[in-house]
């Protein structure tokens, strides 16, 4: 089983970066998580966000935000659309399914008519 987390919002902030304290930097990425193996493809409703400086090349965790940027991040976490979840099955999985229906069919109608 895997686990990928796809970008579903990425913003340049025009903050400054606790860090390097660069203007241009900061840019804040929301994923969220996608579940998959041989049976299914499963779209989940966890997402996670990151801030990165693209100049300094340092993750800025929440203890190191100002508050222009908790401001900022809270206003963008608000406007975030996450994809709707789902689970799909896969070929695999359906082929399983009908032979497990057609089996259990037959032995029903073995069952009921012992004489065929």
């Amino acid at each position: 089983m895997t686990e990928k987390q796809i970008p579903i919002k990425e913003v340049r902030l025009n903050n400054n970066c606790p860090v390097c304290y660069s203007k241009k930097g900061l840019v804040l990425t929301f994923k969220q998580a996608i579940i998959e193996n041989s049976f299914y493809k499963s779209i989940t409703s966890d997402i996670t966000n990151s801030i990165e400086c693209d100049r300094c090349h340092t993750t800025i965790y929440p203890v190191q935000w100002t508050d222009e940027i908790e401001r900022v991040f809270e206003y963008h976490q608000k406007t975030v659309v996450p994809k709707k979840t789902s689970t799909y099955l896969k070929k695999k999985s359906w082929i399983i399914i009908v032979a497990v229906v057609l089996i259990a069919f037959t032995i029903l109608i073995l069952t009921i008519y012992p004489n065929l």
